[in-house]
């Protein structure tokens, strides 16, 4: 999302998270930094396939991604957590009701026609695709709703990414989202809720 911070700025021309700045270089968006530091670091082939079809296929789910999970997962954290910290208002239930529903349609078109009855996204082995997916879908699970519950193919390919990234590392890494309850107890700056509010407001439109 957008950062108002000095250093933000210097890494990146958007202002925004995450970045990444390698020496000279910088670059924004996560799916690019992704890409960026596979092909880097000549990670293990099944994180970004070099089989033309396979790499395909991670590409059509990052793409599909944007517009249907990233769309709707993490706006149950800034309706539950976010938002109301920010503005000290608590968001209408009705609000939650509409996330959830529109997160309901994407969860049945991930299961149906990129998960089918594969252990991961793209075959047999986990890909970027399963680690993108499991971040945005960690959300809703960190505020209360826990989206894997009467889905069990859903239940299912999480474990396996569990298994498949290392559970220590999987909830290492999740660690905050999982958390993210905690910060309604937190006080803040009035003035970064001054600056803060309306951007959240504006990403709920």
């Amino acid at each position: 999302g957008p950062s108002n911070s000095e250093g933000a700025g210097k890494v990146s021309l958007l202002k925004k998270v995450p970045a990444l700045k390698d020496g000279d270089f910088t670059l924004a968006e996560c799916t690019a930094i992704l890409l960026y530091l596979s092909r880097k670091y000549n990670t293990p082939d099944h994180w970004y396939p070099s089989d033309i079809q396979k790499r395909a296929q991670v590409d059509e789910y990052l793409s599909w991604h944007h517009a249907n999970i990233r769309a709707n997962a993490p706006k149950t954290m800034w309706i539950k957590v976010l938002i109301p910290l920010f503005t000290g208002q608590p968001l209408p239930s009705e609000k939650l009701q509409e996330v959830m529903e529109g997160l309901s349609t994407s969860l049945k078109q991930f299961e149906e026609r990129f998960l089918q009855d594969k252990a991961f996204i793209i075959g047999s082995e986990i890909s970027l695709a399963d680690l993108v997916a499991i971040v945005e879908l960690m959300q809703p699970v960190g505020v209360g709703c826990d989206i894997f519950e009467d889905r069990p193919r859903l239940r299912e390919w999480r474990r396996r990414v569990e298994d498949a990234v290392g559970k220590e590392l999987f909830f290492q890494a999740h660690e905050m989202i999982l958390n993210i309850k905690e910060l309604s107890n937190i006080q803040v700056d009035p003035q970064l809720k001054e600056q803060l509010a309306p951007v959240l407001m504006k990403m709920l439109k």
